[in-house]
């Protein structure tokens, strides 16, 4: 009986956790146009980027109202980008992923917290080749205040991990001229924040094995050549979430 009720826990946890997940996603999407263009991110409400509709309750049902509406806007029919639905889908099975990888209530909050900023950061440096300060610094403290919550290993491992992360890519970036941006430097330091020190030197290798590959297949999607720029972030982003995963 007891197998059966602790089954039956789990799915109700994962169903309103992957429903949270769909919720904030739309946030999310809030997030990543706002704050590059430096928008507020409450006024005013949601609406069609083209025509200006404000959106009623029924358009902003995750995922749900895309697949309604086709696609496309109610009032001047200009297609939705498909990043919208996809965003609140990850973040919906991003979050069920986390609740059944941690093990206590401080872990799952821990990883959402963590998941949500590598989301959106790395989205908004493939658009617009920008980590806003706000999240990578804010995301470090975030980081080292669940280190002293006792959340993660340890307060100092997590300060360790953000200097290594932050003294690490900067001389990359030194090293590179240009090559590699501030906002990398900073990003690194956040992920030193939540995973450790030792967790930098994986995220590391990890990102140049993905950025090197998605490298190439950005240059060839986009028509580019090779002077063009390519966001790290993404690479970063990922590679961190696998050692969260796997490590």
């Amino acid at each position: 009986m007891s197998g059966w009720g602790d089954w039956y826990m789990e799915v109700f946890l994962g169903r309103w956790i992957f429903l949270l997940g769909l919720v904030l996603g739309s946030f999310y999407n809030v997030v990543i146009y706002r704050l590059p263009r430096k928008l507020s991110l409450v006024k005013p409400g949601s609406s069609c980027p083209k025509c200006g509709h404000r959106l009623g309750a029924s358009e902003l049902i995750p995922v749900v109202s895309f697949l309604w509406q086709k696609g496309a806007c109610k009032e001047c029919g200009d297609r939705i980008a498909l990043r919208y639905p996809l965003v609140e889908l990850a973040t919906g099975l991003g979050f069920l992923a986390i609740l059944y990888h941690s093990s206590s209530f401080g872990d799952v909050l821990v990883g959402l917290a963590f998941f949500s900023l590598l989301l959106v950061l790395a989205l908004i440096d493939l658009e617009h080749k920008l980590l806003p300060n706000v999240l990578t610094l804010s995301g470090t403290a975030l980081g080292l205040v669940f280190g002293l919550l006792g959340w993660t290993s340890s307060f100092w491992t997590n300060v360790l991990g953000a200097g290594v992360g932050f003294l690490l890519m900067f001389l990359i970036a030194l090293i590179s001229r240009g090559g590699m941006g501030m906002g990398d430097v900073k990003l690194m330091a956040m992920i030193g924040a939540f995973l450790g020190w030792k967790s930098v030197f994986y995220v590391l290798f990890g990102a140049s094995l993905l950025g090197s590959i998605g490298g190439i297949l950005y240059l060839y999607i986009t028509k580019q050549d090779r002077k063009t720029p390519i966001p790290f972030g993404p690479s970063l982003a990922v590679a961190a979430l696998i050692v969260y995963f796997v490590l």
